[in-house]
Parts: structure tokens; C-alpha cells; sequence
């Protein structure tokens, strides 16, 4: 394989797996919001299995109050988990919640 055909081949495979991070809202696999240690409380907390579950349930959302309904059930269940390995979460500012960026975003009414 020559050298052109290799870089061909890698910017249309990077190109595929890049794509979905700059869908528009409501296209490809849930609006484009991601949970992070940034925006989910408890992350470092949660397996990989949970994270994925966590952002699935958060991407299904189509209203702020049942994104925040399950984001303050979601915080005490991180703040119990915390609090029986004896760890002390990152405080979360305001405005930096999943669901206020999701609003902000157009993601929710």
C-alpha cells in the first residue's frame, strides 16, 4: 500500500470517528453531550458501564426539570457512594451541571 493510499485510508477513518462530536442537535447518537468529570458528579466514582449508562439516561431527556429531577437523584447517590470510601467530590459550580449546558445548548425545553 503506498504512503498517499495509507493517509487516504487514516483521514477517512479519522473523519468517521471525529464526525459525530460536530453533529447538529438531535442527529447521530443523543445531541452531542458527553458526561465528563467536568459536568457528572461522582465520575471517578462511576465504571465505565456506568458513565455510558449515566450519559444515555441524560441524552434521553426532552425537559430541563426531568434532566434535573434525575441529576438530583443522581448527586445523592455519588454523594452516599463518596462518603462510604471516604472521598470528597469536586464541588459543582453553578452552570456547570449537564442539564444547564444542555439547555443552554437547545438540547432541552
Amino acid at each position: 500500500m503506498s504512503t498517499f493510499t495509507k493517509t487516504v485510508c487514516t483521514t477517512a477513518l479519522a473523519s468517521l470517528l471525529i464526525a459525530p462530536a460536530f453533529a447538529a442537535p438531535g442527529q447521530g447518537q443523543g445531541q452531542g453531550w458527553r458526561a465528563s468529570k467536568n459536568n457528572t458528579m461522582g465520575y471517578s466514582l462511576m465504571t465505565p458501564a456506568e458513565r455510558a449508562e449515566h450519559q444515555a439516561k441524560m441524552r434521553s431527556f426532552k425537559t430541563y426539570d426531568e434532566c434535573i429531577a434525575y441529576t438530583t437523584e443522581h448527586h445523592k447517590m455519588m454523594e452516599e457512594r463518596a462518603k462510604e470510601k471516604n472521598v470528597t467530590l469536586p464541588a459543582m459550580q453553578k452552570g456547570k451541571y449537564g442539564c444547564d449546558d444542555m439547555k443552554a445548548r437547545g438540547f432541552l425545553k
